[in-house]
């Protein structure tokens, strides 16, 4: 099958990438930087220039495409707003798909979308969702709601760097995946019919709060965390200024997300049937304890290379000093 791969160089989209292309699909990714996409290019694929927010682009894109995996989003360092790529973009993206005559159209969203309209983000998924339902395409919609390699720079880093933790007094429980896990949700869309206009959860194992986190990558690295917490009037508060400058829009959108936080309700979903649907072995989901332990092994195994070559280089320098 012959995709095309919006969002490759994200997170999620270059895992999506690598998955297609280890099970043999004809992987085409939809870039704005050849330069920044090399790498996707190294692994096999091939890279086309377009750019959501420029619709004239998209169709040149999409000659010769059977499917569309659209794992794009807008950033919170984007000079373009998130009504600008997640809903102006994708509405022009999922036209152009239509008019190509695209066979299938997979489109990640966000879990609960519908119970959050005065969150941007979550607002314009739900918002796309409803769009490509009446769109005509043979579309799955796939619902994760955290990413695993999040947590590194938001927990692993700060503690192995003896740096703070910031996070909210009140916390929700996340089930977070692997997005090399979520990845191969995707590509086995492409090829299950029951999954065909169907919208589906794609979750960890569990549901994790701040705490237990924390807690966990203090046990795995061996280090105690500095943690401070913020209120959640004090992002609320930000989030009013920061909308009073364009620069800041992306990022008061996305501290909307205080709002998920304060509800205090677990963003979680049973994923029973959805295995039994898409034909994957749960026991083969990375846990959220394996990541880390995978991760952590890894650092400090590296920390202790390099203390051992600073050590030896020390005692080198010492021995030559003393024979002058």
């Amino acid at each position: 099958m012959s995709l095309l791969i919006v969002g490759s160089t994200g997170t999620l989209g270059r895992q999506v990438a690598r998955r297609a292309l280890d099970e043999g699909h004809e992987v085409r990714c939809l870039v704005r930087s050849f330069k920044k996409a090399a790498f996707l290019k190294e692994w096999g694929a091939q890279l086309v220039s377009g750019d959501l927010c420029d619709p004239q682009s998209l169709p040149p894109a999409l000659e010769g495409v059977t499917a569309i995996i659209d794992a794009a989003t807008a950033r919170p360092t984007d000079s373009l707003s998130i009504k600008q790529v997640d809903w102006q973009g994708k509405v022009a993206l999922i036209q152009a798909a239509k008019a190509a005559g695209i066979e299938r159209y997979i489109f990640f969203s966000i879990l609960d979308a519908e119970k959050y309209p005065d969150v941007p983000l979550m607002d314009i998924k739900r918002c796309t969702e409803l769009f490509l339902a009446e769109s005509g395409l043979k579309y799955t919609i796939l619902r994760p709601c955290g990413f695993m390699q999040g947590l590194i720079g938001q927990y692993a880093v700060p503690i192995l760097e003896k740096q703070a933790i910031w996070v909210t007094t009140q916390t929700t429980a996340v089930a977070y995946m692997d997005t090399q896990d979520v990845a191969k949700f995707a590509v086995r869309a492409l090829s299950v019919p029951e999954t065909e206009k169907g919208t589906f959860p794609v979750v960890g194992t569990r549901a994790w709060g701040a705490d237990e986190i924390i807690n966990l990558c203090e046990r795995l690295s061996g280090k105690e965390a500095k943690v401070t917490r913020l209120p959640l009037g004090l992002l609320r508060t930000t989030r009013q200024i920061a909308r009073f400058f364009q620069w800041g829009w992306n990022l008061a959108d996305r501290l909307s997300f205080a709002e998920v936080l304060a509800s205090d309700k677990p963003l979680t979903a049973s994923m029973e049937e959805v295995y039994t649907v898409f034909g994957l072995d749960p026991q083969e989901t990375t846990t959220l304890e394996a990541y880390l332990q995978d991760y952590f092994s890894r650092i400090l195994k590296k920390l202790k290379e390099l203390d051992y070559e600073q050590a030896k280089t020390k005692k080198k320098s010492k021995k030559r000093a003393l024979r002058f």
